[in-house]
């Protein structure tokens, strides 16, 4: 047995989980709701088979073979690196009953359709037993693969390995401390804006053109992806050469749409930027089944989705270059503002009730809500009847707003009903990241911020690439922050941004 065999048994599991994650895809934007029993079974069919695939003996002997031949090589080769992960993984596989990962995967489509059911009709009480459901399979996750302190720690582990629920509330407690100063000083000086740009109506296949040319202007290749719709905007691709993004429209809120494809763009972009030599490597490979190709982290992938949509796309230099492309599709709806209004527009701070629409202040503030939640949920000192007003109680304390119906409450999200506890810090941990990032990209490219303001972003998106995208999932993400920025995961850079980009927008000393 060589390395070459063990790549091959790899590359087999990579396609069963691609499978999967088409089948996945298809239930989200084109399955008529009839089909998601049927579509559960195959879920479940799909993900025993890999699961066997995985933890057979066959892995076992073939990692074996694999190790001692990579011994020899450098710390940071691709070969050494795909080993020491299937490794990893495997061990944690092994612990997970095949039961288990069938009746997970069987769940996932039907729970999802319930809650867009639910979400619809406002309507909780249904949802609540398959969310009981998905709770109960996340408690029988967290007891097999094990942990030390908290449950959460077990399934955190699944999206952002290198956090535990204790490092998390470290991490809140620090971004608390420059986050509600920051927001009280801006409440203070809020003022209304002159015009009421959402008072129009915006046509759907022109929100959705403006979009997607935003997309291409920033890298992504419509010859390896293309645009949905979707309840929830989400990413998910098949390998770099076929990366697919999907969004939600509002007639008269174009920056949902907008925004939303510019998010999933950051992901994509990382997708599609993966080096070539790495497809269907275990490098493009999450072993627990999650997403099958690309990035190290969720926070590292979250990093990029909140880096492209924030940080470039609600610049002041991203409307000063695109205002004039947007009046081409929207000549009377945006006639009688300037790119300075809808720099304001757009970046405005309200505390509001829905997080994928939430300002860049009180974004994670909803993050942490939702982490507090699932960790009181899996520790058993809340339950699942009482999340309505629990819910509505932390939206009071945090944001000051309380949700008038569940849709706009605890039904807005659609991750517990894909059984994703553990996934929600990847957002915040993206949003640390993405300034440390950026402010490496900065000190590394020169003309890098010219560039941006003429609207050039291949300069970015090629350090980007070279960086981090390329790398798949070879270095973990304190690794790729280590290696790009010196440093490990440290708030400092994000608050200053915030407070450097608000202060400006609300004219505060």
């Amino acid at each position: 047995m060589t390395y070459a065999d063990f790549q091959a048994h790899i590359a087999e599991l990579n396609d069963l989980l691609n499978a999967i994650s088409i089948l996945k895809w298809d239930a989200r934007t084109m399955m008529p709701s009839g089909g998601a029993e049927t579509r559960g079974q195959q879920l479940a069919t799909l993900s025993r088979l890999a699961q066997e695939h995985f933890i057979s003996d066959k892995t076992a002997r073939l990692l074996d073979a694999a190790e001692r031949e990579v011994a020899a090589d450098e710390p940071d080769s691709y070969r050494l690196r795909a080993v020491q992960q299937t490794r990893q993984y495997y061990s944690i596989s092994r612990r997970l009953p095949l039961d288990l990962v069938s009746d997970k995967a069987a769940l996932e489509p039907v729970s999802e359709g319930v809650w867009a059911e639910s979400k619809r009709d406002n309507d909780f009480k249904r949802f609540a037993p398959y969310l009981q459901q998905q709770l109960d399979l996340a408690k029988r996750q967290a007891e097999a693969v094990g942990y030390q302190e908290h449950p959460f720690d077990a399934l955190v582990f699944e999206y952002e390995p290198s956090v535990t629920a204790a490092k998390l509330k470290l991490i809140f407690g620090d971004l608390k401390a420059g986050l509600l100063p920051l927001l009280q000083k801006i409440v203070a000086n809020d003022r209304p804006l002159e015009r009421d740009l959402w008072r129009h109506e915006y046509p759907l296949d022109k929100q959705k053109a403006f979009g997607l040319e935003m997309a291409q202007r920033f890298g992504y290749d419509l010859k390896r992806g293309r645009l949905d719709i979707a309840p929830h905007p989400f990413e998910i691709s098949f390998t770099r050469q076929d990366v697919r993004i999907t969004t939600r429209y509002d007639l008269h809120y174009f920056p949902q749409a907008l925004y939303g494809t510019l998010h999933e763009t950051g992901h994509a972009l990382y997708e599609q930027g993966v080096d070539p030599a790495l497809t269907r490597t275990a490098l493009t490979i999450d072993f627990l089944g999650k997403y099958p190709v690309g990035g190290t982290s969720y926070g590292a992938h979250e990093s990029q989705s909140r880096l492209w949509e924030n940080q470039i796309g609600r610049s002041r230099e991203f409307w000063v270059n695109h205002y004039d492309r947007l009046r081409h599709y929207f000549p009377e709806q945006v006639t009688e503002v300037d790119p300075e209004f809808l720099y304001r527009a757009v970046n405005r701070v309200r505390p509001s009730l829905i997080r994928v629409e939430a300002d860049e202040v009180t974004y994670n503030l909803h993050i942490m809500l939702r982490v507090e939640i699932e960790m009181g949920l899996l520790e058993g000192s809340l339950q699942v009847k009482d999340l309505p007003e629990i819910w509505n109680a932390k939206m009071k304390e945090y944001l000051g707003v309380v949700p008038k119906t569940d849709s706009e409450g605890v039904l807005q999200d659609i991750h517990w009903s894909g059984g994703g506890f553990g996934s929600f810090p990847g957002y915040t941990i993206g949003n640390i990241m993405s300034a440390q990032f950026l402010n490496a990209a900065r000190r590394d490219v020169s003309g890098l911020n010219d560039g941006l303001e003429r609207g050039d972003y291949a300069p970015l998106l090629g350090w980007l690439q070279q960086n981090i995208y390329r790398h798949g999932r070879a270095f973990s993400a304190s690794e790729l922050l280590q290696r790009c920025t010196g440093s490990d995961l440290h708030v400092a850079p994000y608050l200053a941004y915030l407070e450097q980009k608000f202060s400006d927008l609300y004219r505060l000393s």
